[in-house]
């Protein structure tokens, strides 16, 4: 394809930049184009993946038919079936009719799956029949239909990790990957973002019938910089800030710098460790309110150890003040245990720290030899050894319990939970409770 082929596909979807992995990716996309062949489109969230999938069914065949774009991550999983597939009157509440799903709708045309990483296991499935035979299944219905859609999915997630992971069908990734298209973050574009960004003001301006902005050198420089990690949209939202919020119409890196995020990425924080549960164009991970729980508890646990190692060296302090600086220095173990700490009246002579239940930490002024005193001090060494737990042996034995409680019944065990009955079946799974 000629450079002169790819800037008219441009100017026509009104793509603006001249990176080359821009140019090779909409090359990609018009080769592919008058074929049926499916396509997965990767990148990060607000790169311009939908555009790619227009292009696609523009110069196609099939461009006189209907196209429908569908974020499946913004449809509960409840109904994602029923919207995609239709269902029969009377399938479950509130269906008081029969409904056409968009396979059905979009017939000899094109259905754009975006977000795809986020549909759930049983629509994949369901999914995967009508790549393999163009057949499909009302929700309530018996009946095998055909549909001729061709499918264009995109993802800003790692796929292939999240078949690792069991959250995403191997066969389902391979029949979608046939023709891969990876679409560039804006970071990588170079001078695309100042091409960009002038677009984005003189649209502004124009729309707004206000003086476009403009930057000076030494700003054109720190915008291109910009890792931009919200991509395109972030890039014009702020273009359209600068518009109406500067009264000079020429910008200067010191009034640019105050529209630029401090921090060039929007990595959520991590809450514990790292992984590929819930992972997002962050990779960042997702765990509930249980596994929080759980941390909270190893670390009070972690506390009460080094506060029990804590009372064994007062027991075997020689001296007043080598136990006071003691007290001073871990007063927040004692503090977090609820025990208040007491050692301004202690006395000067000798003394030893009685064995007493948890409360008021207090200082025994009877004189007496360490060697005896030592002999009445409780040993608690055998406890200051942290137990090596597991979240996944807590969670199988809450799992086992909820299910003992309900007799079996997972519906309500999975409530009892506080989880989904589909996640309570992939836990079972997990860790082989499939016949409990």
């Amino acid at each position: 394809m000629t450079q002169q082929e790819i800037q008219s596909i441009k100017q026509r979807f009104g793509i603006i930049g001249n990176a080359p992995a821009l140019n090779y990716a909409i090359q990609v996309a018009a080769q592919v184009a008058p074929t049926d062949m499916t396509v997965l489109i990767t990148g990060e969230s607000g790169s311009g993946k939908e555009s790619f999938s227009k292009i696609i069914h523009a110069l196609s065949p099939r461009k006189h038919g209907q196209f429908i774009a569908i974020n499946c991550g913004a449809i509960p999983e409840g109904t994602i079936d029923s919207e995609l597939f239709g269902h029969e009157k009377g399938s479950f509440t509130g269906a008081n009719e029969a409904r056409k799903g968009y396979f059905e709708v979009t017939n000899s045309g094109t259905i754009f799956l975006d977000e795809i990483g986020e549909m759930p296991l049983g629509t994949q499935a369901r999914l995967l029949r009508v790549l393999e035979n163009g057949e499909f299944i009302r929700v309530g219905s018996s009946k095998v239909q055909k549909t001729d859609v061709r499918v264009v999915a995109a993802t800003n997630v790692n796929l292939l990790t999240n078949v690792q992971n069991g959250k995403f069908r191997e066969d389902l990734y391979y029949r979608l990957s046939t023709v891969p298209i990876s679409v560039p973050p804006l970071r990588e574009r170079g001078e695309d973002i100042y091409l960009l960004f002038r677009k984005f003001t003189a649209d502004f301006s124009e729309k707004n019938r206000v003086r476009p902005i403009s930057l000076t050198p030494d700003a054109v420089q720190l915008l291109t910089r910009f890792r931009f990690p919200g991509n395109i949209r972030q890039l014009k939202n702020i273009a359209e800030q600068i518009s109406i919020l500067e009264l000079e119409r020429e910008v200067d890196a010191r009034r640019l710098a105050t529209y630029l995020p401090a921090e060039q990425t929007s990595r959520l924080p991590m809450l514990l460790g790292s992984g590929t549960e819930g992972l997002t164009t962050t990779g960042a991970t997702s765990y509930s309110e249980r596994d929080l729980l759980y941390k909270v508890l190893f670390d009070m646990r972690r506390d009460m150890t080094d506060l029990k190692k804590m009372v064994l060296e007062l027991a075997g302090a020689p001296r007043p003040h080598e136990a006071q600086e003691l007290l001073r220095q871990n007063s927040h173990l004692f503090a977090s245990a609820g025990v208040s700490t007491s050692y301004d009246d202690a006395p000067t002579a000798d003394y030893f720290l009685s064995a007493s239940p948890p409360g008021t930490l207090s200082v025994d002024p009877t004189p007496a030899y360490a060697d005896e005193e030592a002999q009445r001090v409780e040993d608690i060494t055998h406890e200051t050894e942290e137990e090596t737990l597991s979240l996944e042996a807590k969670e199988k034995e809450m799992i086992i319990k909820a299910l003992k409680k309900h007799h079996n019944k997972r519906k309500y065990a999975a409530h009892d939970l506080g989880i989904s009955e589909r996640t309570l079946y992939r836990k079972l799974k997990q860790y082989d409770l499939e016949q409990a």
